[in-house]
């Protein structure tokens, strides 16, 4: 057993406000909670990982670089293939609070190790 204690997890910034906690998960599969501000949209963005996004709190909207989007609400969730660009807003008014799952499961390196 491998226990995570959210308060202690590997936290990682990219953007102000735009906070990702790295939560129990092994090579397989990873999870990654985050909060977003309002207004706040992830860069078009893709990766190897299939990913499933969880709304808790707020809304977001899941767009793709085809123009199709997806708004979700409180525990409406979305898949996004592997290689599939997207980019997630916080398209309410309030802090949106998600959990992202991914597989296989990444690090916060394909955020810090980017090129933009």
């Amino acid at each position: 057993m491998k226990p995570v204690d959210f308060d202690d997890a590997e936290t990682y910034e990219p953007d102000k406000g735009w906070r990702r906690v790295s939560m129990a998960g092994s090579d397989q599969f990873s999870f990654e909670w985050f909060e977003k501000p309002p207004g706040h949209s992830s860069p078009m963005h893709d990766h190897e990982n299939e990913q499933v996004c969880l709304c808790l709190e707020g809304e977001l909207t899941v767009t793709t670089d085809d123009g199709e989007s997806v708004t979700l609400e409180r525990y409406d969730s979305v898949l996004l293939e592997s290689d599939e660009p997207h980019r997630v807003e916080n398209t309410g008014d309030e802090l949106a609070v998600g959990l992202d799952v991914f597989a296989p499961g990444r690090s916060f390196d394909f955020w810090t190790d980017r090129e933009e």
